[in-house]
């Protein structure tokens, strides 16, 4: 029992770890929008969502809400803050059309966390809130986990990695194995499932990277076909012109 708490807090540290470089990702990109002072053609929707799966998590590892889950708690806070921060410089620098669609995702968002922590602290109790709190952070986590799944389709299309990151791939996979080992140990379905969901996307991503590693990818091989066929060309236009003049 003693090695199970020990190894059970050893692999919460560890996915707090893997978990602050997967939330730390995003800077490089909102450095690009504060710069550029514009979001280009990048999409809020993704922060917003992972704003409301850290701070249903928060709320879930809470001591009054699942005991010995502080770890996560500890985490999921600090992603709840980073990604709060995202989001806002995403609301300073969208368009007026986007921001708008922003809020109105955000308000609900908000509207969803409190109507959670409402009802679980004012109408249940015990292994009840538990339950419900944990299955609300349980489906938003997995619907974070999933996000990544039409980038992953894009990869098998254009045969390029170049719009899947490796890091970004890795810590994925690393987060989601310690959360999903941290979670049988802890004997605890809501954080187990979910986390499980990720590692197995996470392998997946990384299964995608290791075929793909290396290969032009159909749109760069084009671009570059392209340029041999114009290279091509220019020296019989040159001797068409010459034998005119």
């Amino acid at each position: 029992m003693a090695i199970i708490k020990i190894l059970h807090t050893l692999f919460g540290i560890f996915g707090n770890i893997t978990g602050l470089f997967l939330f730390l990702a995003p800077m490089i990109t909102f450095k690009r929008v504060i710069m550029n002072k514009s979001t280009e053609q990048f999409s809020g929707i993704p922060y917003v969502m992972t704003l409301l799966n850290c701070l249903l998590s928060t709320w879930y590892g809470l001591p009054f809400v699942s005991p010995n889950n502080m770890l996560v708690s500890i985490i999921n806070g600090t992603g709840a803050g980073l990604e709060a921060f995202y989001v806002l410089v995403f609301l300073i620098f969208a368009p007026k059309k986007e921001k708008a669609k922003i809020s109105g995702i955000l308000f609900v968002v908000l509207s969803i966390f409190s109507t959670v922590a409402l009802v679980s602290m004012l109408a249940l109790h015990d292994n009840k809130r538990k339950v419900f709190s944990g299955f609300a952070a349980a489906i938003f986590s997995i619907i974070m986990y999933g996000s990544p799944l039409s980038i992953m389709r894009l990869v098998i299309k254009t045969k390029s990695v170049e719009y899947m990151p490796f890091f970004l791939s890795l810590f994925v996979f690393l987060c989601g194995t310690s959360w999903f080992v941290y979670g049988l140990l802890g004997k605890d379905p809501f954080i187990a499932v979910p986390n499980g969901v990720g590692s197995l996307l996470g392998t997946a991503q990384l299964i995608l990277y290791a075929i793909y590693k290396g290969k032009k990818g159909q749109s760069k091989k084009g671009e570059e076909d392209g340029r041999v066929e114009m290279e091509l060309e220019k020296p019989s236009n040159t001797q068409n012109g010459d034998a005119k003049a």
